[in-house]
């Protein structure tokens, strides 16, 4: 289990096309506050024919922040980039020069076991370097993982290949909207993605399979505007939280307040897991009532949650 608040913290993840022109002074003038992450995608978002000049507005756009952080001081998101293959990773980190260390990390598209090693082998080589630990993100979203014949294999083959870095693997991420692609699914704003029994049943092994050791992201939510749609992302990270996802990605700045809210900790839940934290493993008795006298505390049963409750307390704070 990830035993650091570094691995809680990625948050929302604000998505954006790594072409789009305006995100450094967007980030530059905090225009969408303090509490984000963001990814900016040379990937689907960006156009087979144009990936280079997406790659060059993307290097400038880095530049510029770093270039406005020698003289201003301004909130620095996380930043992370999806990349198309393990190359790109070389070769960026490579232009950005200096930059580079604006960087925290890279996204890691469809993985799978036909490139796992090639993507990997690139994020320890940056961490063979001096300077800044450069994270990894990948996401499970290749059609690979959908068969039921082959789908544990997978994903332990998978896990297998991570063990080598995975003091970089900061978070584990699942692609909803193109494991549902597969099946020509799309959830409404008032449903939940862990209604489609496919894809929770995907979702649920991938959680067996890594998540006692790593943080595992929940999937995208499409809807930022219309009837219904933040109390259907609220419903959602309501879901993804009791099924065992930390974060959420999203797509449009108006999302992220509502990400923060929904991943604060009750005072309730941070009040038992100080509780089971501060524990006098001295005393014959390793079960109590809670403080609050509603339920039972027990050190060895909830100490994991009581861990991971803190941490999550520590990154988004109570309520």
């Amino acid at each position: 289990m990830n035993n650091q608040a570094i691995y809680y913290s990625v948050g929302a993840l604000l998505y954006c096309p790594a072409d789009n022109t305006s995100i450094a002074s967007s980030i530059i003038s905090q225009k969408f506050g303090t509490k984000f992450s963001l990814a900016l995608c040379l990937e689907d978002t960006i156009n087979d024919n144009f990936v280079a000049k997406a790659e060059d507005l993307l290097i400038s756009s880095i530049n510029d922040i770093y270039q406005s952080r020698q003289s201003a001081d301004f909130f620095l998101p996380k930043i992370f980039i999806r990349v198309r293959n393990p190359e790109q990773i070389r070769v960026l980190s490579r232009r950005l020069g200096d930059s580079n260390e604006l960087i925290t990390g890279y996204i890691i598209p469809k993985f799978s076991p036909a490139d796992a090693d090639s993507f990997l082998d690139q994020i320890a080589e940056l961490n063979g370097r001096p300077g800044a630990v450069k994270y990894a993100m990948p996401i499970y979203e290749s059609p690979a993982i959908v068969n039921l014949g082959t789908r544990y294999d997978i994903l332990y083959g998978l896990k297998e290949k991570l063990a080598s870095v995975e003091p970089w693997i900061l978070n584990i991420r699942v692609g909803g909207n193109d494991l549902s692609n597969l099946f020509g699914f799309r959830r409404e704003s008032d449903e939940s993605i862990h209604q489609i029994s496919p894809l929770a049943n995907i979702f649920s092994d991938i959680i067996t399979v890594y998540g006692m050791d790593y943080v595992i992201s929940g999937p995208v939510w499409e809807y930022y505007s219309g009837p219904q749609w933040e109390a259907g992302l609220r419903k959602e990270i309501k879901d993804d939280r009791l099924c065992g996802f930390i974060g959420k990605t999203v797509i449009h700045p108006g999302q992220i307040p509502v990400v923060n809210d929904a991943c604060r900790v009750s005072e309730k839940n941070y009040t038992d897991a100080l509780h089971i934290l501060n524990w006098n493993t001295r005393e014959d008795s390793l079960v109590s009532a809670s403080p609050g006298g509603e339920r039972m505390d027990e050190y060895k049963t909830h100490l994991n949650w009581a861990r991971k409750t803190c941490f999550m307390a520590e990154c988004y704070g109570t309520v």
